[in-house]
């Protein structure tokens, strides 16, 4: 059964009536997530894509007795409403930064004493609580529920659960051994007054213990739990995923296997008196609910979270070389790029074969670290656009090409986002591209007190477009791993985040920045590098050390001139684009030679 057919979505919503009949539900939820609460779940758990039709990566389902409907983000909203069209859901527009943006609704449709219910065990804690609250106000009963597991005949060949093997990430680019992390999470388990840590979050797994996976594409991630106690751990994986070496590695450090399916009921055989800490964010309602009474539960935030989050002065180093890499990989393309625009036919699938075929040649890439984005002119207006042999664009004319692509190395993964010109980009075109460089650069050169919560920097990005009466509806930066996951916590800049204390900026992060401009069925304009939190001064302020911190750019590759409006762009602004592009001049030059290097001298003179 195809994910994505249009035509069965309409009987698979009809299904899903008959199961929620039988069950006495009024509404059904449906969630983009799996267990592990991951951005992007294998394949088995994505329940939404093939009940609605919908692929995007985020947006969530409702089905009642007499509607449906799909709850999306503005990044969404264009490819939602062409794959719902006569789907039978409708496409929900998110307008507003909520936690649980579809609540509203269902508390209006749904009456008092009804029933609504959701798979808890891809449900967080946190969001739980959310819905319980509200739920309990009215009088409504909130059932979790897994309506494709006690009836698989919706989904008749549901894939099974990932089997591909893990592999170590060794020193020195793992940055510590398994035994100091292992140290450090159990120090922090300390603090909080917990001898107990269940972790789901696949990236912080993968991180802790030094491995990578292939169980999710484009993250280097791996299907697990974790439970840690206060002197030896278990790790839930499923047989044959884990080499022997591995394994004796692993149980050398404390950390012995258990099957996969075992999690659960792990934490129900906690000791009397426990004190466990998880994350309700990243903790799915099922294993709470498994919790024994007598237990005591303490929420925070995963230690991990924050301890990835800070990339250690040998992790930064081997990013910068990731990014060398990263860089001359991308020279290469586009110096093809460029040649082939007058001799070859172009689409926006040859982008995606090319570049990806560019950084597989460099000794210490992995994989594509997300689905690449090339996006023609009017492609370009949505900023999660994706190509496909069904539909895609041919790459001629006039106008500009939007191309966001990145890699995971042994040393780090790489996020960039560059548009190129295509014949002769018009002059709106080239001020859409000046206004949103103004943004980078704003963002580029702050220098900020250290700690300060992260969305506080947005409005730095957004003003040069707010001043002309504009915006976009994605973030500004979000955090990116270390051979990891390209999306990662804690930090995000965004003003429509909340601004939580576990968001600050601290030394060692790093994080995008990518602002846009989006002008449905013409084009979009998206810049984006990669930054890392340095130290840059300290001063006294009173009987206080204040310690501020700076960017510093890590992406290495040039931004196209010919795209900008130079009169836009004042002295100073033109003077940190010259120096950029005097840094990747130096940089990559070494690693490059014939047409790549040509290009690389070509479009990083001086303006």
């Amino acid at each position: 059964m195809n994910i994505h057919s249009l035509q069965a979505v309409p009987a698979r919503l009809a299904q899903v009536r008959a199961v929620m009949a039988r069950e006495h539900l009024d509404a059904y939820i449906v969630l983009s997530s799996d267990p592990h609460l991951s951005e992007y779940p294998p394949a088995r758990w994505q329940s939404r894509a093939f009940l609605s039709g919908f692929t995007g990566s985020a947006g969530t389902l409702i089905v009642t007795n007499d509607f449906a409907g799909v709850w999306v983000d503005s990044r969404y909203w264009t490819q939602a409403e062409t794959q719902l069209a006569g789907s039978g859901a409708a496409r929900m527009k998110i307008t507003a930064q909520s936690a649980v943006p579809y609540l509203d609704w269902l508390l209006a449709h749904i009456p008092a004493g009804g029933t609504i219910g959701v798979d808890g065990g891809v449900l967080s804690l946190a969001c739980a609580h959310t819905l319980l609250d509200a739920c309990n106000a009215r009088d409504i009963a909130l059932r979790p529920i897994d309506l494709l597991e006690i009836d698989p005949a919706l989904w008749p060949d549901r894939p099974p659960l990932p089997i591909n093997p893990v592999f170590e990430h060794t020193l020195p680019y793992a940055g510590a051994p398994r035994a100091d992390k292992l140290a450090r999470i159990r120090a922090a388990m300390r603090e909080h007054g917990a001898d107990w840590h269940f972790l789901s979050t696949l990236d912080d797994i993968a991180w802790l213990l030094n491995m990578r996976g292939a169980d999710i594409p484009y993250n280097p991630v791996f299907i697990a739990h974790a439970l840690i106690g206060p002197e030896s751990a278990t790790l839930f994986v499923a047989p044959g995923k884990m080499p022997a070496p591995l394994a004796e590695s692993l149980a050398a450090h404390g950390v012995r296997l258990a099957p996969y399916e075992q999690a659960g009921d792990a934490l129900a055989r906690l000791p009397t008196g426990a004190a466990l800490l998880l994350d309700p964010r990243r903790t799915a309602w099922a294993f709470a609910r498994r919790i024994p009474e007598q237990a005591r539960i303490i929420e925070a935030v995963n230690p991990s979270t924050l301890e990835k989050s800070r990339k250690t002065a040998s992790e930064a180093a081997h990013i910068r070389m990731a990014m060398e890499q990263d860089g001359a990989a991308l020279c290469a393309f586009f110096a093809w790029f460029e040649q082939a625009l007058g001799s070859h036919i172009l689409t926006e699938l040859s982008i995606d074969e090319q570049l990806t075929a560019a950084r597989a040649r460099q000794p210490d890439f992995i994989s594509p670290s997300f689905a690449t984005i090339a996006a023609f002119n009017a492609n370009g207006a949505m900023p999660h656009y994706q190509a496909s042999a069904a539909s895609h664009a041919r790459i001629c004319g006039d106008g500009i090409l939007l191309i966001d692509s990145g890699g995971h190395y042994s040393g780090g993964t790489t996020d960039i986002t560059r548009v190129a010109p295509v014949g002769a980009p018009s002059a709106a075109q080239k001020r859409d591209f000046t206004l949103v460089l103004k943004g980078v650069i704003a963002l580029s050169r702050a220098r900020f007190p250290n700690r300060i919560r992260a969305p506080m920097l947005d409005a730095l990005a957004r003003a040069p477009l707010w001043a002309e009466g504009m915006d976009y509806g994605h973030g500004t930066g979000h955090g990116v791993g270390y051979c990891l996951n390209v999306h990662e916590g804690p930090q995000a800049i965004s003003y429509r985040a909340d601004a939580r204390p576990e968001t600050a900026m601290e030394e060692g992060m790093v994080t995008s920045i990518e602002p846009g401009i989006y002008r449905p069925g013409q084009w979009g304009v998206r810049i984006e590098n990669l930054v890392l939190n340095r130290r840059v001064q300290s001063a006294e302020e009173g009987d206080k050390e204040r310690v501020f911190l700076e960017f510093e750019t890590l992406t290495l590759c040039p931004i196209d001139t010919r795209c900008i409006e130079r009169d836009l762009l004042r002295a100073d602004e033109m003077d940190w684009l010259n120096a950029y592009h005097a840094m990747v001049r130096r940089r990559l030059a070494p690693r490059l030679s014939g047409a790549a290097r040509a290009w690389l001298e070509e479009r990083t003179r001086a303006i």
